[in-house]
């Protein structure tokens, strides 16, 4: 916890460098990312040694998968969460009651996800936990959160939804906003899970939506900023940069072992955990609708799930050839490295108009 070496600045002026936010984000990318280095390979080790046949391929997917992906171990979010709750606690403000939030629910969604990891790879089965049982869960927690947040808010902005692109169109939602706070963190958490189907496809995204809300978390943070950008300043949110550096330090740590052909896969007890995190401080920020459109690949994702189920059930017909979308471009002939690289693209554009935001009010 190098926060408390501010203590010392009066001593020693050198210690005054760890006040500052952005220094701190920069130590929490390096610590995450050096960290993940360093035990990736051995927690791969243990990991295929535990599991054996390692992640059950769906038999109703990509035939391909059969073949390229058998026998690949995951649970690969481990090294992702180790890394960040780590870099966490040594550069985050351990005063800062945000941080606590964010990472509970971050923490508390990883271990849903294990669980269900857990069971499909005991069973050998691509079913694990079941569904209803999981959304409940993951409910109360982020219910938890968003009372949380409510609370740690000032004035009605706490329970309010902020438009984007509209200087002073606000809505306060009462206690409603717990509901809206709630629907936020859980699609976020089901949407990357969604997502995450091939090589490399969900981190860097995860990667790009956590580098744009760490950016904004600052900014909201910082009074000066909120007011010049005319967003709204919520306190104490700031810190949440540095817990978002050290999802970008452990993502590009894991994206070493996740590059094609992947080493090991995230599983749900990365993709939950990554999801719920930014719903989080989406919520804790007050830019629920800016994480539709940053992480719109995710939305992307979880409504071709929808769509396809509904009409199936509706209709008896099929809009894709496969969901989540990115298997029905695999149908169409895309190749995996095509799919991954041209969703990176798409997700960098979407995080830009995201951004853009910001200024266009």
């Amino acid at each position: 916890m190098f926060y408390w070496l501010t203590e010392l600045s009066d001593k020693i002026s050198f210690f005054n460098v760890f006040r500052y936010i952005t220094f701190r984000t920069g130590g929490a990318i390096v610590t995450a990312l050096v960290f993940v280095f360093l035990f990736g390979g051995p927690i791969i080790d243990l990991l295929r040694l535990k599991q054996g046949k390692g992640q059950p391929i769906r038999a109703d997917g990509p035939q391909s998968h059969l073949v390229t992906k058998k026998g690949t171990p995951t649970m690969g979010g481990l090294m992702i969460l180790s890394g960040l709750l780590v870099s966490t606690l040594l550069w985050a403000n351990p005063k800062n009651p945000y941080v606590w939030v964010v990472l509970g629910v971050t923490l508390s969604f990883g271990m849903i996800g294990f669980y269900d990891d857990y069971l499909k790879i005991t069973k050998q089965t691509h079913a694990g936990f079941a569904g209803r049982t999981r959304l409940i869960i993951e409910t109360i927690i982020a219910v938890a959160a968003c009372t949380a947040f409510a609370q740690l808010g000032r004035g009605t902005i706490a329970t309010s939804l902020v438009f984007p692109f509209f200087k002073e169109l606000v809505f306060n939602l009462g206690w409603a906003f717990v509901l809206l706070g709630t629907f936020v963190i859980v699609a976020a958490g089901n949407a990357v899970n969604l997502t995450d189907g091939l090589d490399g496809l969900a981190i860097v995204p995860v990667m790009i939506a956590a580098a744009s809300f760490g950016f904004i978390s600052y900014l909201a943070g910082n009074a000066v900023f909120a007011e010049y950008l005319q967003i709204h300043y919520v306190a104490g949110t700031g810190e949440l940069a540095v817990l978002c550096g050290a999802v970008i330090g452990a993502s590009l740590g894991f994206l070493w072992f996740n590059a094609p052909p992947a080493s090991i896969f995230m599983g749900d007890t990365g993709s939950l955990a990554l999801g719920g995190l930014l719903g989080a401080v989406a919520v804790a920020i007050k830019h629920e609708i800016v994480l539709a459109i940053v992480g719109g690949l995710f939305v992307l994702e979880a409504v071709s799930v929808i769509v396809q189920v509904v009409s199936y059930r509706v209709f008896g017909k099929r809009v894709f050839k496969m969901a989540p979308i990115h298997h029905h471009y695999e149908q169409l002939g895309w190749t995996e490295p095509q799919i991954v690289i041209r969703f990176w693209i798409v997700a960098v554009v979407l995080a830009l108009a995201g951004l853009a935001t910001l200024k266009l009010r």
